[in-house]
């Protein structure tokens, strides 16, 4: 067939035309994908779209065995295994997705192809699900294995130094060990869909390809079009949410302003669990931009390169690039076009990193090391602004269609210089009920209640009390009872009481069946949730070994250590065992889900 001309028939372009008027950047992908699967469908046959009729049976002998191996901390990895083996599938591909949690790593030496997929965790550590699989693999004991075909995809975060670090040590050792990488390591940063799509696409080209015999019709084209019909909102193709209510919760001596937001989803077809978060795309405080381009001397007409396209320098710093937080990425990149000195020795030194990183805006490297810059060499190393991801504080069973959030603002002063956060201070100060905010569903497989209503523990502090609202919304709208204990820490009691006349109704009715507070500063020596955590130990030992399942949210660095040290402890005191014992023994529980972290 020449494909010199247009090979559809009338009706099939009509079709065409009409999917493609309205199409986003993400449908064109999925259907990238899709018509891949059809092409390897027709196994060279030919057989032209218009012969295939309403519902395809069809029988497959696959020629490709594929393992999906995924290790992760807050879900994206097993959400990328997911679509991974669906494309597959299109292929005809067979496929074994497991998590590392269940992969004995022995049995790697014996696989034809592996796709591994894996975050980095804190400063380069493994997940707590690839743990095992990364000291095997890097370790003395791994097999040779010269017959493994292999593709890593590794995610992470610029932010941090070690980047991908466990992808990449994972990638090495296989490759060292005789594996032949089908795909170069890919990384990823926060954004990561683009770069999993292309690694997906080159893996999967890159693996035997499938024989199927086509036995039944479908009219392929009218299938396709009707993904042009519904709209499917994610993170490529955001949903404009109506703000229902906006309410500041903290009391008026509060040094801490933090507001409840309920959004509408109606029509939306979004849907979410407890334990998911909304992802808020954001524009950066207008007043940090108008002190960047001062300090510059740019002019905020001035167009830049963007994606392609070209846009004003003032709204590329509005909206596209992050400009109130410095990577460590950023900060590298600034040193490679400057080469000041000054900024490698921070480079070099991890307590100076840290020291600099925490808290510093793009404003402050601009004072800090001054360089003469060109406009577009400026924005070239400067990050895509990302959208910030807040833990749902309700339940779609107590709220039909809408999500509720609650955002605390950052609000700071450093070098005498007033400092916000981007999106709470865009939430905080220029977001009122009926405006719209571009939002998505962001699902957190890893924070999620017991599917049969077991006792749970709670611990969060601040803002980390927001998922607990969403899991006793849903206990209530179950109509579960009890089994149920909230340690909640903040400040005050008086101002930073988050919620607290909902908690006091959950308890009258016995829904909650256990409260324990810690208020810092209500007295001269300090107390947290750590603390009371110790005071209960016994009790919460008990209800660990009858099954419960125990919960952490909250601030990764501090808070979140500290709760994780005080809980070993409790282990190792109640049930009388080493401290080797009791690290095995917590991380037994995380392998049973039964202790779960949502931490920032």
């Amino acid at each position: 067939m020449s494909l010199k001309s247009n090979p559809l028939s009338e009706k099939q372009k009509i079709a065409l035309n009409e999917l493609v008027k309205d199409i986003t950047a993400e449908q064109i992908i999925w259907l990238n994908g899709f018509l891949e699967g059809r092409l390897a469908g027709m196994n060279g046959t030919g057989i032209p779209l218009e012969s295939v009729a309403s519902e395809t049976v069809v029988s497959t002998a696959a020629t490709a065995n594929l393992t999906i191996l995924f290790g992760t901390e807050t879900g994206n990895a097993d959400e990328l295994a997911k679509k991974l083996a669906e494309k597959a599938s299109f292929k005809n591909v067979a496929v074994n997705t497991v998590s590392m949690y269940d992969y004995d790593p022995k049995k790697l030496k014996d696989e034809e192809n592996v796709a591994i997929i894996v975050s980095t965790h804190g400063e380069g550590e493994p997940p707590d699900m690839a743990d095992e699989f990364h000291k095997f693999i890097t370790g003395k004991r791994a097999p040779k294995l010269e017959n493994v075909n292999f593709s890593v995809l590794a995610l992470g975060d610029k932010t941090y130094r070690n980047f991908c670090q466990t992808g990449e040590e994972i990638y090495n050792a296989i490759k060292k060990l005789g594996g032949f990488p089908v795909t170069p390591l890919a990384k990823c940063d926060v954004d990561y869909e683009a770069t999993a799509e292309v690694w997906m696409n080159n893996l999967l080209l890159n693996l035997a390809p499938s024989s199927t015999v086509i036995e039944g019709e479908v009219d392929e084209i009218a299938a396709i079009a009707t993904v042009a019909e519904s709209v499917e909102y994610s993170k490529k193709n955001p949903y404009q949410a109506s703000v229902l209510e906006k309410v500041k919760i903290t009391g008026r001596d509060s040094d801490k302003e933090v507001y409840h937001l309920e959004l509408s989803l109606e029509d939306s077809g979004l849907s979410y669990e407890p334990g998911d978060s909304v992802g808020i795309f954001t524009q950066n405080p207008p007043e940090l931009v108008e002190q960047i381009l001062q300090k510059t001397g740019f002019a905020p007409e001035k167009m830049v390169a963007l994606g392609g396209e070209e846009t004003s320098l003032l709204n590329a710093l509005t909206y596209h690039y992050e400009i109130t937080v410095i990577t460590f990425d950023t900060l590298q990149k600034y040193y490679e076009k400057t080469k000041i000195k000054e900024i490698k020795d921070i480079l070099d030194d991890d307590k100076k990193l840290d020291e600099y990183l925490y808290g510093s805006d793009l404003l402050d490297l601009l004072e800090d090391f001054p360089f003469d810059w060109n406009v577009n060499k400026l924005i070239e190393i400067l990050r895509p602004l990302p959208p910030r991801l807040y833990s749902i504080s309700s339940s779609m069973e107590s709220v039909g269609e809408e999500v509720h959030i609650t955002v605390s603002l950052v609000n700071y002063t450093r070098k005498n210089r007033k400092r916000v956060g981007a999106c709470s201070s865009n939430l905080a100060d220029y977001i009122y009920e009926d405006d719209k905010i571009p939002i998505y569903i962001e699902k957190n497989p890893g924070f999620k209640l017991p599917a049969n209503g077991a006792k749970i523990i709670m611990v969060g502090a601040g803002t980390g009390i927001a998922p607990y609202r969403a899991f006793m919304q849903q206990r209530e709208s179950l109509g579960i009872k009890g089994n149920t204990w909230l340690f909640f820490g903040d400040r005050r009691f008086q101002s930073d009481f988050l919620y607290q006349t909902e908690w006091q109704k959950l308890l009258k009715k016995e829904l909650l069946e256990k409260m324990d507070v810690a208020f810092s500063r209500d007295q001269e020596e300090k107390i947290y949730v750590q603390h009371k955590l110790k005071e209960n130990q016994k009790e919460i030992f008990n209800w660990i070994e009858n099954g419960a399942h125990f919960y952490l949210c909250g601030d990764r660095k501090n808070m979140a250590n500290d709760v994780t040290k005080t809980f070993l402890e409790i282990i190792k005191t109640e049930g009388g065992v080493s401290e080797e014992q009791a690290e095995k023994y917590l991380k037994n529980l995380k392998k049973e889900k039964r202790f779960q972290t949502d931490v920032y």
